[in-house]
């Protein structure tokens, strides 16, 4: 992973008033109970699928950092084998993974035990994807802007490209994102969370310009390459 350059001081800035923040969390609460019950039999059938194909635990679970980067204990459906190379080190993801769980990957059905998360408000529905506290102390001040906000189960960089974006870019995406906040941008992304879902991940490459460009001017950091 490429670092950014920092200036000694540098603030992100959050234009989002506090009643946005306060309407959010309701909004958050409203949305995550229905979407938790309305997923309670999809949630039964995915843990079959799990148990049916790896067997037991049907849970992952892993400290990551949260707003403010307090940590919190995150959760997800098992979707992965521990199977290790000769030497002891873990295999790539796609050989460690059966067809059936791999569509529940591609799907985000493993993250729906995240909903408790949201309803317990260590997490958001939209907001920066909740990463190790590691990985977010190694991008340094631009990680700590990062969890200026709470992580969420969708977020900017998961409808611009996802798993096709490097570090730099998907952190690029997260900060446009932090610093622009609203609720009509969060409504925006959960609908083309549903599109992506449907059609697959895609890079857009104008979102993806726009947030080098930001970094680039707003902060004076140097902006992940294309």
């Amino acid at each position: 992973m490429k670092t950014f350059r920092e200036p000694a001081a540098v603030s992100l800035g959050l234009p989002a008033s506090l009643g946005y923040y306060r309407l959010k969390r309701l909004l958050d609460c409203l949305l995550a109970g229905t979407v938790f019950v309305l997923c309670l039999p999809l949630m039964a059938a995915t843990a079959v699928v799990v148990w049916a194909t790896l067997g037991l635990p049907l849970f992952f679970s892993q400290a990551r950092a949260g707003v403010e980067m307090r940590v919190f204990t995150v959760a997800k459906f098992r979707t992965m084998t521990d199977a290790r190379a000769p030497d002891g080190t873990l295999l790539p993801d796609d050989m460690r993974q059966t067809a059936s769980t791999a569509l529940l990957r591609r799907l985000r059905f493993d993250e729906l035990p995240q909903l408790i998360a949201v309803l317990c408000g260590h997490m958001s529905m939209v907001g920066p994807r909740p990463l190790p506290l590691a990985t977010v102390a190694g991008f340094g001040e631009l990680g700590r802007m990062r969890c200026r906000v709470a992580p969420g189960m969708t977020g900017w960089a998961q409808v611009n490209g996802n798993t096709r974006l490097s570090d730099d870019e998907k952190i690029a995406l997260d900060l446009w994102y932090v610093a622009h906040a609203n609720l009509w941008l969060d409504a925006r992304i959960l609908l083309l969370t549903v599109k992506t879902l449907v059609t697959g991940e895609s890079v857009h490459a104008g979102h993806l310009q726009e947030a080098r460009v930001f970094l680039s001017r707003r902060l004076g950091a140097e902006p992940p390459k294309a």
